[in-house]
């Protein structure tokens, strides 16, 4: 696999002031958004683009509200997000879009991904490694509910900072599929 890196940049924020970089896996171009000195644990959120919610602020999920958390924290305590550019789980945002009509029609997340013949959640983390790698961090403290980026990251992480998020009407079925069927953590 090559990756491409791109050169660090200033990058203002309403969240306060960061650093960008960006890695560019085939297709793929993932950032990486950082603040402070990396210690010997470093704060980390690993955030799967989500243009709905990230940009558009959608309430049918709780993503844009988990990048503003893990931004404001990162502000506050140093670390970096890494933002991947795997859309709608990593079924891309067409895809996506046809989910969430089929959620309009009654079928939970996992049932509409189901319906378009995709997993649940088909991430990967492996361009994780590579970037943790890249930056020599060994050790993380994860900012995550996610028990699939828990396995995945098991022999890097020194503990696990959960985040916190309100239910709103449009997302409080969602949340709760990825808490009863998706193992989430609270």
């Amino acid at each position: 696999m090559t990756i491409q890196i791109s050169e660090i940049a200033k990058l203002p924020t309403r969240f306060g002031e960061f650093y960008i970089q960006s890695f560019k896996e085939e297709d793929k171009e993932h950032l990486c958004i950082f603040k402070g000195e990396f210690q010997k644990e470093v704060n980390v959120r690993i955030h799967s683009e989500c243009l709905t919610g990230d940009v558009l602020s959608s309430l049918k999920c709780d993503c844009g509200e988990q990048l503003e958390f893990s931004l404001n924290y990162i502000q506050e305590h140093g670390g970096m997000v890494i933002y991947l550019r795997q859309e709608g789980r990593g079924i891309g945002l067409f895809n996506k879009i046809n989910a969430y009509a089929l959620q309009d029609k009654g079928f939970n997340t996992i049932e509409a991904n189901h319906q378009l013949g995709f997993k649940a959640d088909e991430r990967s983390y492996e361009i994780v490694e590579f970037i943790l790698k890249y930056y020599g961090i060994s050790k993380i403290n994860l900012l995550t509910n996610n028990p699939q980026k828990l396995e995945s990251l098991k022999d890097k992480i020194h503990l696990r900072v959960p985040i916190l998020i309100e239910a709103n009407r449009f997302n409080k079925d969602y949340l709760e599929i990825k808490h009863t069927q998706m193992g989430h953590l609270n």
